[in-house]
């Protein structure tokens, strides 16, 4: 039961995403016309320390008018390699200069309206470089035991789907 995509035209357009119309033929041939949401690739990183603490950035989204623990990330700039995203985006809304990143998770957070993919890393150390550059980014920064975000999910303390998923993966990669 596969939808086609028989053309989309740009109906807006910023620097950070593009909202197009397409045309869809639905399995039993009806037209269907689609609003979605083109969206740059997102990285993300978190360092998780020796103590299988994990560092967070706690932090405002207006648009739900919601307070949640995230990881450091952004958008991908064109050209630039996924993993160098992530540790730039955590030095900059962190302070804290990543080792070496592995990948443990690409989600798709809104796949029925928007195409971006959200590409989560981790490090197992980091060096503090300083105060953030990003600091506007967050109210504050903190290492947090592992041990404690499937609670935090439950609570609703990390409202981000992409955050959630990322921090359970983290979990349960560490902790078991």
């Amino acid at each position: 039961m596969q939808w086609t995509n028989l053309n989309e035209q740009t109906v807006y357009e910023n620097r950070w995403f593009r909202v197009n119309l397409a045309d869809v033929v639905l399995p039993d041939g009806r037209h269907l016309d689609h609003f979605l949401i083109r969206l740059r690739a997102v990285a993300a990183a978190t360092v998780v320390n020796e103590a299988n603490e994990v560092l967070l950035l706690w932090r405002h989204r207006f648009i739900t008018d919601s307070w949640g623990w995230e990881l450091a990330a952004g958008v991908v700039e064109d050209g630039e390699d996924i993993a160098a995203a992530a540790a730039r985006e955590m030095e900059e809304e962190t302070g804290w200069r990543p080792g070496e990143l592995r990948p443990f998770m690409t989600v798709e957070p809104a796949n029925g309206l928007v195409d971006a993919r959200h590409h989560l890393f981790w490090s197992g150390e980091a060096t503090y470089t300083g105060a953030p550059a990003d600091g506007f980014e967050s109210s504050r920064r903190e290492w947090v035991p592992l041990k404690l975000v499937p609670d935090m999910v439950a609570r609703g303390e990390i409202p981000a789907a992409n955050m959630a998923a990322g921090l359970l993966m983290l979990h349960h990669m560490r902790l078991g």
